[in-house]
Formats: C-alpha cells, sequence, structure tokens
C-alpha cells in the first residue's frame, strides 16, 4: 500500500479566498479561482452547442403541440430511472396531451431500443419514442421503430460504437463533432437540457399562454438531476457539480420530489446537512434495487409520487427490495472468496492482472456489485459473469484507473470477432453479452490485454491524499467548511487525510464497525473515529499506534455536532 500526497500551488486567489487548508485542498483539485466554485445556475453551460439539439426539439415541439403519443423507453438502473421521471414530469408540466414510459426488464428484455422493446412499444401506438439514458448503440431497434412507423428521439450519454443508429434526432454529447465541453454529463443530464430546450421554443410560440398553463420553472426537477447524476458515477466536472449542488439545495430544504424525500427517510438521512455520499450511498442502492432483483417501473412509480403516503409505501418497497438485494451479495461475495483465496499467493504480484468469474447460481442483477467489492479489494479489473434468461452469459465490468473497460472489451472484439456477442459502457464500468462455451476463450483473451496494457505499478493499491494534518486542524469547523465546499465525488473526490495515532479506545458497535477514540502524538488532542465493515478477524486488537487514512467528518447524534474521523484504513504500526 502506498500513499501519495497531493501538492499543488495554490493561487494567489485562493489564498485570499479561503483558509490554507481549505486553499490547498481547492487547489489539489485543479482549482485557481473562487469563481470555479459559485455553484449557482447561471454557471451552466448553455445547451445551444449540443449536435442533434435543433432536431430533437423539432420533434417534441410537433408531439407537444399536435398531442402525439409520445413514450419514453428507459433503463433500469438510477440514472435511467430519473431521466424516465424527469421526461415524464416536464412534458407533462408542458402541456403534453399523452405521455407514458416503458422500462427493459433486465431478465426478460436485456438492455436498451431493443427489437423486442420497440415491437412491445408498438401495441401503445405512440408517435414518437424518446430514449434516456440508452440507445446510441440500438440500430435494431432504430429500424424496428420506423417499420412501426414511429418517430425515435434518442438522448443518452454512452460513447456511441463505429455508426449510429438512423434515428430521427440523436443528442449525446459524446457523439463524433458534437462540440459540448462537458462530456461527463449523465443521461439524466442530457434529457434536462434537451428539456430547457424546448420550454423555450415553446415560450416563443406562445405555447403556454394558448394552453393557459404557466411555464414550468424545470430548476424544480433539480433534485431528480442530482440523484442521477451521483449513482451514476459519473466525473463531477463543474458542469455536474453545478447541477448536483443544485438539487441538493432542493432537496436540503425539504422540496424534492415526494418519492426521493420517502426514499431519504426510510435511510434516515437529515435533509438539512444532505450531501453528495447521501445519494450515492443511500437513495441510489434504494433505488437501483428494483432494477437489479425486480422491474425499475416500482423506482420510478416512486419517483412519480404526487402523494406522501403512496411514496411512502413505494419507498418501503424498494427498501425491502434493497435488504433483499444485501443478503444475495453477501452470499456470492463469499462464494467469490472461496475462488480467490484458492487464486492468491503469498506475492500479490503473481495473481492474474484482471479477473473473471462465473458461477451458475449467481444473480445476474447483482453481478455488478460483486464486480465493485472484487475490484475495490483486489485492485484489478474485474468481470462477474452470470447467466442469463436467454441462453447466453451476462456480464458485468469494473475497472481501476488507467484501464479503459470499454475500451478493453473493444480491443478484444476487434481482436477476436464474434467472441463478445455485445457490449457497451464507460471507462470504469461495462456490461457485455457471450455464449457460456465462450467464457474460456474470453477470460484468456481479456487476461492477454491486460498483461499487455497493465503494469505492475497499475496494480499497486494507492491512497491520494491530501496530506497530515496538524493537531489544531482536527476540528469541527474545518470539517463543516470541506463539507460546504462540495459536491465531491468522481473525479473531484472528497478530501482525504493520512497520519500517526494513537488508539485510546476501540470497540465495535452494530457488530460489524470500530469506534475508536484516538489521540494525536505528542498532543492532548482527542478525537473520535469510526470505520464501517471492518474485518473482523483483525479488529478490535491490542494495538496502540496506528496509520490512518481517514475523512473529516462531521458526526450528529442526539442534536449535537462533533468532529468524527470517517476512517478508510487502519494499519497498525
Amino acid at each position: 500500500m502506498l500513499i501519495r500526497q497531493r501538492q499543488q500551488v495554490i493561487s494567489n486567489h485562493l489564498k485570499q479566498a479561503f483558509s490554507p487548508l481549505l486553499a490547498q485542498v481547492l487547489a489539489n483539485r485543479g482549482i485557481t479561482n473562487p469563481a470555479q466554485m459559485d455553484y449557482t445556475l447561471k454557471g451552466l453551460e448553455s445547451y445551444d452547442v449540443l449536435k442533434g439539439l435543433p432536431e430533437a426539439v423539432n420533434l417534441l415541439e410537433k408531439a407537444v403541440v399536435s398531442a402525439q403519443r409520445i413514450l419514453v423507453v428507459g433503463d433500469f438502473d438510477c440514472d435511467g430511472a430519473t431521466s424516465t421521471a424527469l421526461c415524464l414530469l416536464a412534458l407533462r408540466a408542458m402541456g403534453a396531451g399523452y405521455t407514458d414510459y416503458l422500462v427493459p426488464n433486465r431478465f426478460t428484455q436485456g438492455y436498451g431500443l431493443s427489437t423486442a422493446i420497440v415491437d412491445l412499444a408498438s401495441q401503445r401506438q405512440p408517435h414518437l419514442i424518446i430514449t434516456v439514458d440508452n440507445g446510441v448503440a440500438s440500430h435494431g431497434g432504430v429500424e424496428r421503430a420506423h417499420q412501426h412507423g414511429i418517430k425515435v428521439l434518442i438522448t443518452d450519454h454512452h460513447i456511441p460504437g463505429a455508426s449510429l443508429p438512423a434515428a430521427d434526432a440523436i443528442v449525446n454529447p459524446n457523439q463524433l463533432g458534437c462540440p459540448f465541453a462537458f462530456k461527463s454529463t449523465a443521461g439524466v443530464g442530457v434529457i434536462f437540457y434537451v428539456l430547457l430546450a424546448l420550454r423555450r421554443r415553446l415560450l416563443a410560440r406562445h405555447w403556454f399562454v394558448q394552453q393557459g398553463i404557466s411555464p414550468p420553472d424545470l430548476a424544480q426537477y433539480l433534485d431528480l438531476v442530482a440523484l442521477g447524476t451521483v449513482a451514476d458515477l459519473v466525473p463531477l466536472d463543474r458542469n455536474n457539480r453545478i447541477l448536483v449542488a443544485q438539487g441538493l439545495v432542493r432537496l436540503r430544504q425539504g422540496k424534492g420530489r415526494l418519492g426521493l424525500l420517502a426514499l431519504l427517510d426510510i435511510a434516515k438521512r437529515n435533509y438539512a446537512t444532505l450531501t453528495a455520499a447521501d445519494l450515492g450511498f443511500a437513495t441510489g442502492p434504494r433505488l437501483n434495487a428494483a432494477g437489479r432483483l425486480d422491474d425499475m417501473s416500482l423506482g420510478i412509480e416512486c419517483l412519480l409520487s404526487e402523494s406522501e403516503s403512496a411514496a411512502a409505501v413505494l419507498a418501503k418497497q424498494l427498501d425491502e427490495l434493497n435488504q433483499e438485494r444485501r443478503h444475495i451479495e453477501t452470499d456470492m461475495k463469499q462464494q467469490a472468496q472461496v475462488y480467490m483465496a484458492n487464486l492468491q499467493s503469498q506475492d500479490d504480484q503473481s495473481m492474474p492482472k484482471c479477473i473473471c468469474l462465473y458461477q451458475n447460481n449467481w444473480h445476474q442483477g447483482v453481478i455488478g456489485i460483486l464486480a465493485a467489492r472484487i475490484k475495490e479489494q483486489y485492485h484489478r479489473p474485474v468481470v462477474i459473469f452470470a447467466d442469463g434468461d436467454d441462453g447466453l452469459l451476462k456480464g458485468s465490468a469494473r475497472s481501476i484507473a488507467g484501464f479503459h473497460i470499454r475500451d478493453a472489451l473493444a480491443a478484444v472484439d476487434i481482436n477476436y470477432p464474434g467472441l463478445i456477442e455485445r457490449f457497451g459502457g464507460h471507462a470504469m464500468a461495462a456490461g457485455l453479452s457471450l455464449n457460456k462455451q465462450s467464457l474460456s476463450r474470453f477470460r484468456c483473451a481479456f487476461l492477454e490485454y491486460a498483461e499487455q496494457n497493465l503494469d505492475n505499478s497499475d496494480l499497486a493499491v494507492e491512497w491520494l491524499t491530501d496530506g497530515e494534518l496538524e493537531s489544531a486542524d482536527l476540528n469541527l469547523l474545518h470539517a463543516e467548511a470541506l463539507r460546504r465546499l462540495g459536491p465531491w465525488g468522481q473525479a473531484f473526490p472528497e478530501p482525504c487525510f493520512h497520519g500517526q495515532f494513537e488508539i485510546v479506545q476501540q470497540r465495535l458497535v452494530g457488530k460489524k464497525h470500530l469506534k475508536l477514540v484516538l489521540a494525536v502524538p505528542s498532543s492532548e488532542t482527542l478525537v473520535d473515529g469510526i470505520y464501517f465493515n471492518v474485518d473482523l478477524q483483525r479488529w478490535p486488537n491490542d494495538s496502540k499506534l496506528v496509520q490512518l487514512i481517514y475523512y473529516l467528518d462531521v458526526n450528529e447524534f442526539r442534536a449535537q455536532r462533533n468532529l468524527q474521523l470517517l476512517v478508510k484504513y487502519i494499519q497498525p504500526l
């Protein structure tokens, strides 16, 4: 395990605006001017430069004004669910007469705008299909829609293949030739931009006056944009940080969607102090559980709820599904650990440079989480397979920094044509399907690519921190100030520190969490610490001096707020 310290030069602008600690943290994340931390909506990138936007707005304007039937086809993850709910709510608020949605079932229909989904959609006789968070690879689905006489608007953010579907309009910041600067926009962000442009068009033609309705303030849906953006783990570039920050403002005021507020209630999260991490670790998993184990329609209906009672019932069902998902995940991880124990030797570097696992009783809705857990533990690219309902193996891949997992699958597909049935994804996460008899060949091909493109240094676990803190810096004021500088997330990581501490007390709470009282050596400073999901075979023990990697956190208990170190790594010295 290596610890490397971020240490960027602090600009004079930051020195004048922030304390030394906060200025260093921001400089370490590429911030040079306080204006970059202005998260008001005026700082959002304009939607005007999005390629395909005029064509998309033309389709939507005609559909709304002519009372055409609009069908939204979403995805079965959190980004897809929030995108679907946002699209329906905004279109209805803008006077669309007929709007409905269809979300594929992960187990029976698979991902995206497939021909089977289009055939099912055609029974509702839509004039226009809008895809959200999918569609950029749906050549066959678009063709089938046109055969049914249905126009297709694709809104997506996934990286396109060599060619695009022949849709009537495509809005995707990652399509070739799109000048929109923020390529990391999530699917929910893309459809939010499209809807903003539609609202402007309808205003220009006096549509709202004609209909006797007020033009909707689309900012009211930014709680959905924030949730989908955080849960999809896209990099929090400045544009995404604005979207997330503004969504959090609404949620802290208790003004979010009733379904989202109900999910926060059941997760026992305080609205007033809500952070992006609460969305990522409390709300997102509960919503995702519907798509993993059952049908994401349950999650979408929760987000669409117009009464507190209905929202509470649906949130409870989602929470129960999430508990079931946790049990399944625990069993699968235990089985995977048996295999990994046989694979691992004393010298970690002798392990293969990537991990590819399959077991015929694994749940295909949970393999993505298992892949993430194994990746975190062994710091290697991981692909986990399970049996799919169509006779193919369904794979979920997770990667480490410096190894673009979708590009890796694309390279395997080029080098071994026909080996992979289909694939898609991002730098850090991807999905694929292949025939069961091809698993051994895929494992070898994937390992071959990893051996060629990963050095041993890439596989070393490395903690990148913001340095060591003096005892005087370990205080509640700094913890609260760092929280206010958020949102933190992918590519804009929460400030992390390292240092040596003396253990004064240690005990287990909640059966698996290590509660600590820590002293800073050569000082009288005492501070609380918590290490969630500790290795029970190693802790508690009689260690006195330890090396920690930690975040400054605020512990709220019985109306009291105190500093707490959120420990991410602990090593006896």
